[in-house]
């Protein structure tokens, strides 16, 4: 029995739910890195990222690979950077219709 696609798409946001794998994904736009170079730009422990990186391949939102010595991830499709843009443009509006709000409520609020 198939899950429904309504459900697998809660799985995925539930994926990135967690602010080391948002910052991991950010990190990745710019191409695949090493978990080293990974490590050096997120304040965790290395169990705790590599945790974080699990769950990211598991559901399949990163690939990983071996260059070398090196184990190296990257976004597994494009779409990702697009759904992190549209999350920041959504963010974006969100935040500017509260400042909105406040300026308008204390443009109105009665004088104390």
């Amino acid at each position: 029995m198939s899950v429904p696609l309504y459900q697998a798409k809660a799985e995925m946001f539930r994926t990135l739910g967690h602010p080391v794998r948002i910052r991991v994904l950010e990190l990745l736009q710019a191409g695949p890195l090493p978990v080293r170079d990974l490590l050096s730009e997120i304040d965790v422990e290395p169990s705790n990222l590599s945790q974080q990186l699990a769950v990211l391949r598991r559901t399949g939102v990163v690939t990983s690979f071996r260059d070398g010595a090196l184990v190296m991830y990257a976004l597994s499709t494009p779409d990702v950077a697009d759904l992190l843009a549209a999350g920041r443009r959504i963010l974006g509006s969100v935040l500017a219709d509260r400042d909105g709000l406040l300026a308008e409520l204390k443009a109105h609020s009665p004088a104390e």
